[in-house]
């Protein structure tokens, strides 16, 4: 994948991103140039190994990770829809962490300020997503869900 087809990448998911985390009255993402470096390192990985976990704690320091995988090449738009979808399974009544929201809350987490993201591709065209996200969301600290993760306006 060239670099402007990553560049235009990251700006796609970014951008869905903003329209999502507007929806939930909550500021809106930059893309950090390191952290972009960062997240492509991790989906070239993800690319050889073809397994998707998430990296270490202590490779990705202070920042959250999104990873998605797809057997064809999946636009920004559609990775970040698949993500926020799991939006229906959150209980905005009793705020909290669970594997089958991760997803959607680290993405309209308020407090997070940039975004990193990378793709890469395998030799049978599939294609490992991941975001990363600084500062980090889905702290399980009491009450920070229920600051952060805010229901969407009617």
């Amino acid at each position: 994948m060239g670099k402007s087809a990553s560049k235009q990448f990251a700006e796609e998911v970014l951008k869905a991103h903003n329209e999502k985390r507007k929806n939930h009255g909550v500021p809106t993402l930059t893309l950090s140039s390191k952290l972009n470096r960062e997240a492509q390192q991790y989906a070239e990985a993800l690319s050889r190994t073809r397994v998707l976990k998430h990296s270490d704690d202590s490779s990705r320091g202070q920042c959250g990770e999104n990873l998605a995988w797809a057997s064809y090449d999946e636009p920004g738009k559609e990775v970040a829809e698949r993500w926020y979808g799991e939006i229906k399974n959150y209980n905005f009544r009793s705020p909290g962490f669970s594997s089958g929201t991760g997803h959607f809350t680290a993405m309209v987490w308020k407090s997070t300020k940039k975004l990193g993201v990378g793709k890469a591709t395998t030799s049978d065209g599939s294609t490992f997503v991941v975001a990363r996200y600084f500062p980090a969301g889905n702290i399980t600290n009491a009450g920070y869900f229920k600051e952060n993760v805010l229901p969407p306006k009617k």
